[in-house]
């Protein structure tokens, strides 16, 4: 329910709030249109997430079959002792981009050497290795990417969902709460001015019959 705004009833506050009015209406408009937006493109990157992660979740749970098959089949501590060693350095970029007045994380792996050969791929010879064990680190080098991938969208919608929050407040604060109450002042101010005008006019037509008699 409306409430009416604590101001006096002077043709300069109608003005004012006739103005504030027009701006809290246009103001309303370019949120909601933020808004919707906003719930689009979160929808699309819910809609990647699951399937992105559905993926990386079934490539993890593959390495990890093959890396148990490798445990029962090689000495724990040979296992790590192959895989202690990387074969390249990996570096992590990260900046911002802007969505819609969100700022959203972009990452990208950066290597520092290119592998010359297939033979590289691994620190160690196939030599007293499990086929498993090969497979296992190959899955887990070619999901790296898409688990960063994944890490990036997943980060996305957590901001763009306060960012949906945070727009539905402002949104709402307008539609229900400032907007219904400034047209509610501006309909008090009008009456309270059309009834001042008609007492006024009342007035000055019983002074003029005053001074007509008189």
């Amino acid at each position: 329910m409306a409430n009416a705004l604590n101001v006096k009833p002077t043709r300069m506050e109608l003005r004012n709030l006739k103005k504030s009015l027009d701006v809290a209406t246009r103001g309303h408009k370019l949120l909601k249109d933020k808004q919707d937006e906003l719930m689009r493109q979160f929808i699309d990157l819910i809609r990647q997430n699951n399937e992105l992660r559905e993926e990386v979740e079934a490539q993890l749970s593959g390495a990890l079959q093959n890396f148990v098959l490798a445990s029962s089949l090689m000495n724990q501590a040979f296992i790590d002792e192959l895989v202690a060693i990387p074969t390249k350095e990996v570096s992590l970029e990260m900046h911002k981009e802007n969505i819609m007045s969100v700022d959203v994380p972009k990452m990208q792996f950066h290597y520092s050497e290119e592998q010359e050969s297939e033979n590289e791929k691994f620190a160690y010879g196939y030599l007293n290795t499990s086929s498993e064990l090969d497979e296992a680190i190959e899955t887990m080098t070619q999901v790296m990417p898409r688990l960063l991938e994944l890490s990036e969208i997943e980060k996305t919608c957590q901001l763009m969902a306060d960012e949906i929050e945070s727009t539905r407040r402002r949104v709402n604060a307008l539609e229900y709460r400032m907007i219904p109450d400034t047209e509610e002042t501006i309909d008090y101010i009008e009456a309270k001015l059309e009834e001042d005008e008609r007492s006024t006019k009342t007035r000055m037509i019983k002074v003029k019959d005053m001074g007509e008699k008189a």
